[in-house]
């Protein structure tokens, strides 16, 4: 079993932090390329490499087919600075060492709690299907991109806070962000 580090684009991360995936499709490795089973360190920002998610790979590999890789844990909210670590390109083999190091920056996911998460929308509408459709017609056209999506935890309503992609966001106008 090898160990790798796999960089992600700007694109991919922003993706990967606003919907839950639980693979990530990478394209067709090169020739001496990670196989079935080796272990993948996932970074993000090449220009400052920081840790994202650790997984392992599911399918591909030398053969030439996609390389697909299972989350094992994963921190994109909270990214950790991978360091002086070089490398060499968006696939780069790491040392068995290197890759411990780096991969036990990521602590094991804490155990899961309820949270209630809504987004609210006055819809004008002649009936209640009419209201539905055209609900559903503005969260795919404005997404996580422009609509607030409100999270509490289920036994705190009033800790409800607004995210935007991802990210808390402050919606009271008579409140400075400073």
């Amino acid at each position: 079993m090898a160990q790798w580090a796999v960089v992600i684009s700007d694109d991919r991360f922003e993706a990967e932090r606003l919907f839950d995936h639980e693979t990530l499709e990478l394209g067709e490795p090169p020739g001496s390329g990670p196989s079935p089973g080796d272990e993948v360190l996932v970074l993000a920002n090449p220009a400052a490499p920081a840790v994202v998610a650790l997984g392992r790979v599911a399918g591909g590999g030398p053969e030439g087919t996609a390389l697909t890789v299972t989350y094992t844990r994963r921190c994109f909210d909270d990214p950790r600075p991978a360091g002086e670590l070089a490398l060499a390109g968006p696939l780069t083999p790491l040392a068995p060492d290197a890759f411990r190091t780096l991969a036990d920056l990521i602590a094991p996911p804490p155990d899961p709690r309820t949270w209630l998460v809504s987004v609210d929308l006055p819809i004008e509408a002649t009936s209640p299907a009419e209201a539905v459709r055209r609900f559903w017609s503005y969260v795919m056209e404005l997404g996580p991109r422009e609509l607030p999506a409100f999270v509490s935890p289920s036994d705190d309503e009033l800790a409800m806070q607004a995210y935007v992609l991802g990210e808390h966001t402050n919606l009271d106008p008579e409140e400075d962000d400073d």
